[in-house]
């Protein structure tokens, strides 16, 4: 188990059976980088993965 999976374990169990929009998310990445801009780089590693999920269908 990665370190990660403990946070993403804890964001399944408080809001997991919310829907949020791209947007919203979008919104929560850019206030994360804003207060933690050490994390600028992997967020928008996560978000460019997110974004292109569906391009790897097209291969």
């Amino acid at each position: 188990m990665y370190f990660t999976d403990k946070g993403i374990e804890e964001l399944v169990e408080r809001r997991g059976e919310e829907e949020v929009g791209m947007a919203w998310l979008a919104e929560r990445l850019r206030e994360f980088v804003d207060l933690n801009p050490e994390f600028e780089t992997p967020v928008e590693r996560l978000a460019t993965w997110l974004a292109r999920l569906d391009d790897q269908d097209d291969d």
